[in-house]
């Protein structure tokens, strides 16, 4: 339990605040649970609280205040958060909220006072190397289910592109489809790439999300000898968290892209043809491609070059997009709460009259896709890889 979590621009944010309530009424979490205790401003006021409890003479005065009990429900709302940056987004001050809230959920851990799922989380990507504790030996998997699968299984000696898969694509058969139809994408633009098969080792980002950053160093290093190892100059991600990891902590020796970024280039220099679909379609800024990366419109061009399909916005869209509940390891955390962020989330598309919701994260694909399939609702979710590949000329 130390001040020393905090960047000094951190702590000297943490005292900005202006009350003026905004985080709060853009929170997905509030808004879901009508409790004020998720919030950013009531984190913001209980975090300048431990910060006099922990400075010079003021400690005799919070001494018994900010005890281990009270640690720990405060713990409770510091993680029952996506970290999906609306609050920073809207903040009137310009308090960088995103990287606080991840400083906060390090102190917690180092107070211990944090909830038992943060332990399952180190341990499975220590152990097992990847979120879900799954066979790592097994990432590669779902190369098998491919119609002609290479003897090589996508996985060479050498390449000047990895497609660093991810987690969730890489287990989930709800999300598989992702990395299958950029196969399919790259083999027709003719990309020379590999995978990393059991090498790629997690990115690191749900360290971040549990409050365990000083173990980030130990999964950067080895994934990134691993690509070293391919003589690849290029990575390309479809998790949009996978990106933002190594855009803001990796080393920057490779040029990295987001698949709707990479995918552009080809649509733009005719490497890639499109039959017409005939579908209504809107589509939804994952949190950290959207505000977390700045990247708007890729995705968009994608969508209006593809003949057939009418696009549709929906009401809050870009940097005010609402968040689909699956970030910030909540879903390990509170499911229940994951739920209902992703049932607003929900209504909300179907407000647009489109009958397919298009997305560029598989985390987005299976929070959304596993509430529709829950409550049977008729509306098909896509990430934007997915809808390419249907829309390829063969």
């Amino acid at each position: 339990m130390a001040i020393t979590d905090y960047s000094l621009k951190e702590v000297v944010q943490a005292d900005a605040c202006t009350n003026c309530m905004l985080c709060a009424e853009v929170c997905p979490a509030v808004s879901a649970t009508s409790d004020g205790n998720l919030s950013g401003i009531y984190r913001l006021h209980t975090l300048n609280r431990l910060f006099r409890a922990r400075a010079g003479f003021l400690k005799r005065f919070y001494r018994g205040d900010l005890n281990k009990e009270f640690l720990k429900a405060f713990s409770d709302t510091v993680y029952r958060c996506t970290l999906c940056g609306r609050c920073e987004e809207i903040c009137p001050s310009g308090i960088s909220l995103k990287d606080i809230w991840i400083s906060l959920r390090q102190d917690m851990v180092h107070s211990d006072a944090f909830p038992a799922k943060v332990n399952t989380i180190k341990e499975n990507v220590l152990k097992s190397h990847n979120v879900f504790n799954e066979d790592n030996s097994e990432r590669a998997e779902w190369v098998s289910d491919l119609d002609d699968p290479p003897e090589h299984g996508h996985i060479k000696e050498k390449a000047d592109v990895v497609y660093f898969t991810g987690c969730v694509s890489s287990y989930f058969p709800m999300a598989q489809q992702i990395p299958m139809s950029l196969v399919s994408i790259f083999n027709a633009a003719g990309v020379d790439f590999t995978l990393l098969g059991e090498d790629e080792y997690c990115c690191g980002f749900p360290f971040l999300g549990a409050g365990l950053r000083d173990r980030v160093d130990e999964v950067i290093h080895h994934n990134m000898e691993a690509v070293k190892k391919k003589n690849a100059t290029r990575v390309v991600f479809a998790c949009p968290s996978c990106y933002r990891m190594w855009k803001e902590y990796y080393p920057p020796e490779f040029e990295l892209y987001h698949v709707t970024q990479y995918i552009k280039k080809f649509l733009m220099d005719g490497r890639l043809k499109s039959k017409e679909l005939n579908k209504t379609v809107t589509y939804h800024d994952p949190c950290d491609l959207g505000r977390g990366s700045r990247e708007y419109d890729a995705p968009r061009e994608i969508l209006k070059s593809i003949p057939g399909i009418k696009f549709i916005e929906m009401k809050r869209n870009r940097a005010d997009c609402a968040c689909c509940g699956g970030g910030g390891n909540l879903e390990m955390i509170d499911a229940a709460l994951s739920k209902e962020i992703a049932g607003a989330k929900i209504k909300e598309v179907l407000e647009t009259g489109a009958d397919t919701v298009v997305t560029s994260c598989q985390q987005c694909v299976r929070t959304m896709k596993s509430y529709v399939r829950l409550n049977k609702i008729k509306l098909d979710v896509l990430d934007i890889v997915e809808l390419v590949s249907k829309a390829l000329k063969q």
